[in-house]
């Protein structure tokens, strides 16, 4: 069809705009990245949008182009014009697919000196029945409420770790997946949901047995940030933390190992709880390091956090000041980076600062070389024989993660394992009767576009932060409360034992009332 004929209303359009549409058609179908790049306003100021959020800035918009692989054959079926200035158009195009269905693009083009090009983008996709992304399987519902309680009308995504009844446990691998078989009932975890009122939603991607912390899936692809489109979505519990950002389900039923709740929900800007190392009944769910696994939820107001967990935990003090006295340690907010620390000092002002060594702990280095090292055994144990039996199955990532840990030297294992219970139990002492108060991660999620060695980077410095909760079995909440960059960064609380409750009910009451205002009188 030419240029001319596929324009079906409006005035004349300028010359040139519809060349360069169709140009941009052609990008997009040959996902010529250069095309694409040049069609669009070099400003920091241009705009697109669609369902999984909005870019701002022609950087943002290259990094989300250079991830997101080409679309499907298509073409214009009808184009709408209306000239808003002699260098200014709106155009409102239909976009007819080979293989079903239609999207609409509405697009704001200004002419330059040399061409037309986008300055401002809204695109509405075809309707998806399910983003497999984010799914595995979902329903309407998937599972039924069992009974009524604090969750009634909650929905939930599940993390494909845990036993949904009728279902199998995928773990992030099609191999794993084809090899299981259907549960005969749900794990505890689902079945507190159900038994509290809510209903399963559906079953919500992960990485590679959990054990990641980008979000990526390199057999089902990369979940959806729904704060920040251009960045990862954070892991594991990368499907769950999608799900609840998106608003398609309530609770996201997960888990955290060495932060792959904590993480998704600092990316993402949600609420997100590692509880108490086996507060919460791990039988049905699959796992990874049984040493460090905790059950937990990814939320979007702490709210519907403090239900789910009241359904899942028996209350056991309703008092937020049990958390203990908030201070900065000090370790972990230097290991954050600078724009990141200066976000945070300007949230929390002048809270007491503590070092490890004030709280007799050892370094940060050596709690996440201990958690790498016991976290590997533990997982080598539990996988180790289903890996070496599916050469391939895994993906490069994961599968280099888990050769690794297979690789660990005994000596250096041995030695972290026998000295792991000491230090868990000098964190669980140091915590007590304080609260740690500290951003979630590092910083803002990494760009979609990042490599593997970026990825890498980020994960080391990530696990310095996470691990000494991961080592010490305690309670670590997340919060939305930080802006770096215009992304998320989470404000994370850590506390003794049993404080899972405090934490997120003392965080409310911060990011309502301001920090200062709500500490008690003579803090230490």
């Amino acid at each position: 069809m030419s240029t001319a004929a596929r324009q079906t209303g409006g005035p004349t359009a300028p010359a040139g705009l519809l060349d360069a549409l169709d140009a941009y058609e052609r990008a997009l179908a040959d996902d010529d990245l250069v095309a694409l790049d040049d069609a669009f306003v070099r400003s920091a100021d241009t705009l697109r949008g669609d369902d999984r959020g909005l870019l701002v800035g022609h950087d943002a918009i290259s990094t989300f182009r250079g991830a997101r692989g080409g679309i499907a054959p298509r073409h214009l079926s009808r184009v709408e014009v209306r000239v808003l200035a002699e260098d200014l158009a709106l155009v409102v195009s239909v976009s007819t697919f080979r293989d079903g269905g239609s999207g609409l693009q509405t697009q704001l083009w200004r002419r330059g000196t040399d061409a037309w090009r986008i300055e401002a983008a809204h695109v509405t996709g075809r309707s998806r029945p399910l983003d497999t992304t984010v799914w595995r399987v979902v329903g309407d519902p998937l599972l039924p409420p069992t009974g009524s309680g604090p969750l009634d009308g909650a929905t939930v995504a599940v993390k494909d770790l845990y036993a949904v009844a009728g279902h199998r446990v995928g773990a992030g691998n099609p191999t794993y997946l084809r090899e299981s078989e259907p549960a005969a009932a749900s794990a505890a975890a689902v079945a507190a949901l159900l038994d509290a009122g809510a209903s399963i939603r559906g079953i919500a991607r992960t990485d590679e047995f959990a054990y990641a912390l980008t979000g990526r899936n390199e057999h089902h692809g990369t979940p959806p940030n729904g704060a920040d489109p251009s960045r990862v979505p954070g892991g594991s519990s990368s499907g769950s933390a999608s799900a609840v950002r998106s608003g398609a389900a309530d609770v996201g039923l997960g888990t955290d190992t060495a932060g792959s709740l904590r993480i998704p929900a600092s990316y993402q800007g949600l609420w997100g709880l590692r509880t108490t190392h086996g507060v919460v009944d791990r039988a049905g769910l699959l796992p990874l390091a049984p040493s460090f696994d905790t059950v937990g939820w990814l939320t979007r107001d702490a709210a519907t956090m403090l239900r789910t967990l009241d359904a899942s935990v028996p209350r056991v003090s309703p008092d937020a000041s049990d958390a203990g006295s908030p201070v900065v340690l000090a370790e972990l907010l230097a290991a954050a980076d600078p724009a990141t620390q200066d976000a945070f000092r300007a949230l929390v002002g002048d809270l007491p600062v503590v070092t490890l060594d004030d709280l007799g702990l050892p370094t940060l280095d050596d709690l996440r070389e201990l958690l790498r090292l016991v976290q590997g055994a533990e997982a080598t144990a539990v996988h180790g024989a289903w890996i070496a039996a599916h050469p391939g199955a895994l993906g490069a990532v994961v599968g280099q993660r888990f050769a690794a840990a297979a690789a660990n030297p005994p000596e250096l294992v041995a030695t972290a394992r026998d000295r792991f219970p000491g230090v868990r139990a000098a964190v669980r002492a140091a915590l007590a009767d304080r609260v740690l108060v500290t951003p979630t991660a590092p910083g803002p999620a990494p760009s979609l576009t990042a490599d593997t060695a970026e990825l890498e980077r980020v994960r080391s410095a990530t696990t310095t932060m996470t691990a000494l909760a991961s080592v010490g079995g305690v309670p670590s909440s997340s919060a939305p409360a930080l802006t770096v960059d215009g992304a998320p960064v989470g404000l994370c609380l850590t506390g003794g034992t049993g404080t899972d409750r405090a934490l997120v009910a003392t965080a409310e009451r911060w990011l309502r009332d301001g920090v200062g205002a709500s500490l008690p009188a003579g803090a230490v």
